[in-house]
């Protein structure tokens, strides 16, 4: 699995972005995440589309899409079904249909595969989420088991740390002091 401190890989992918018929698709690259205006970006990743805990964690990060943008972090949420599949599911499930971010198809699973992040059974991504800062480098990686959904609380008190470049001691939080050594 690609870790901290390593570039985040090369991609294109097809993402939904809109469900205006006409306006649905847009292709995103890698080159998205390396900027020199600052933006980090906050990938996460989930299983499998029409499933149970998957909407719970997409329409979490959606109401708190202010948070991350408020932090100058764009949010892409993504798995190895189809674009087709994605805005299928964002027509069907009332919490998914006014998300805010993308919804990027890794249909030929290489990009979760170069992460390191598919499943070896299924063949799906697990349930990662990295924190990309504006260079493309890995700055944070947490991964879930398939059934257990993430924190996105806890994405953000990370996102926070990092973007202080300080010592941040167990348990800090935005606003708190951190540490001098």
């Amino acid at each position: 699995m690609l870790t901290i401190g390593q570039q985040f890989p090369q991609f294109s992918k097809i993402a939904v972005t809109s469900l205006e018929k006409g306006k649905e698709f847009e292709t995103i690259t890698s080159d998205y995440l390396v900027n020199d205006d600052n933006v980090w970006t906050v990938m996460f990743w989930w299983p499998k589309d029409f499933t149970f805990v998957c909407p719970t964690e997409i329409a979490e990060f959606n109401k708190n899409f202010g948070e991350f943008r408020d932090r100058e972090t764009r949010l892409i949420g993504a798995s190895t079904d189809s674009e087709f599949v994605h805005a299928a599911w964002r027509r069907d499930h009332d919490d998914l249909r006014d998300l805010k971010f993308p919804m990027l198809a890794d249909t030929s699973k290489s990009l979760a595969e170069d992460l390191g992040i598919l499943e070896p059974n299924e063949k799906v991504a697990y349930r990662a989420t990295f924190i990309i800062d504006p260079t493309g480098i890995i700055r944070w990686v947490c991964v879930n088991d398939l059934s257990v959904g993430r924190n996105v609380k806890e994405v953000l008190r990370v996102l926070d740390g990092l973007q202080t470049d300080e010592l941040c001691p167990c348990n800090w939080e935005k606003g708190q002091e951190t540490l001098t050594a």
